[in-house]
């Protein structure tokens, strides 16, 4: 609740060596309603650097309503939009809960259809769902459902810290380290081995990964933090 009500905003650099790939946008959305239900809004937008060579511009936005239990936070309706490409909803993942299934749709028409495992996720709730175990040593695996299937992302954090620096802070941030694997297919590729960091905040801030993708390994950097919410303390 307290990362809830914080309201945050993210904005991190994606780079390959030298190269700016692009930029990720993170960002909690006004509460809104789904199915008669009240659920929170996260709202990823991923933009490509048109500057380099062979990638052109490419804009996506994943949009994710999701509600939290008393453990964990679970999706209940996930979609892409291709901006770039104007294709709105190109794909669509439905959470049924009632019947314990996961829909797939591609363009509006049904493709697939899964078993439902808890915590069920269309991919992004992991931003929420890692923080809750940074610094700690209990391990976790969280079902994701992208691309048609089923498949998991398990890290395991450490107690230990170091301190790191991003252009989001003026000082440098104490932070967590975790390591994990990604049995999915996730955008740009992205399958296997990755490491990120969290800041010590209460608030376990994401501040960096390194991840595998298509073209090699990339670094992902906050470059931008805010928080809107009332009464909240930026330590």
């Amino acid at each position: 609740q307290q990362m809830l009500n914080a309201n945050e905003r993210f904005e991190y650099e994606v780079s390959y060596g030298f190269f700016t790939l692009g930029w990720i946008e993170v960002e909690l959305m006004p509460d809104t309603t789904y199915q008669g239900r009240d659920v929170y809004h996260l709202k990823t937008t991923m933009r490509s650097n048109s500057r380099v060579p062979l990638i052109g511009t490419n804009i996506v936005e994943y949009e994710n309503f999701f509600q939290f239990n008393e453990q964990y936070p679970y999706t209940l309706l996930f979609w892409r939009d291709d901006i770039h490409d104007e294709e709105f909803k190109r794909i669509k993942i439905e959470f049924d809960r009632d019947s314990s299934v996961v829909r797939f749709f591609e363009r509006g028409e049904q493709v697939e259809t899964l078993d439902l495992v808890e915590p069920a996720s269309g991919g992004d709730i992991i931003f929420y769902y890692s923080r809750m175990f940074a610094g700690r040593t209990e391990p976790y695996e969280l079902p994701v459902y992208i691309e048609n299937e089923l498949g998991y992302v398990s890290a395991e954090s450490s107690p230990e810290t170091e301190m790191r620096e991003y252009e989001a802070f003026d000082e440098p941030v104490e932070t967590f380290r975790s390591d994990g694997d990604a049995d999915i297919n996730g955008p740009f590729g992205f399958r296997g081995r990755f490491t990120s960091w969290f800041s010590t905040s209460d608030l376990r801030v994401p501040v960096e990964a390194h991840v595998k993708v298509i073209f090699g390994n990339v670094k992902v950097r906050l470059i931008d933090y805010e928080r809107r919410g009332e009464n909240i303390s930026q330590n």
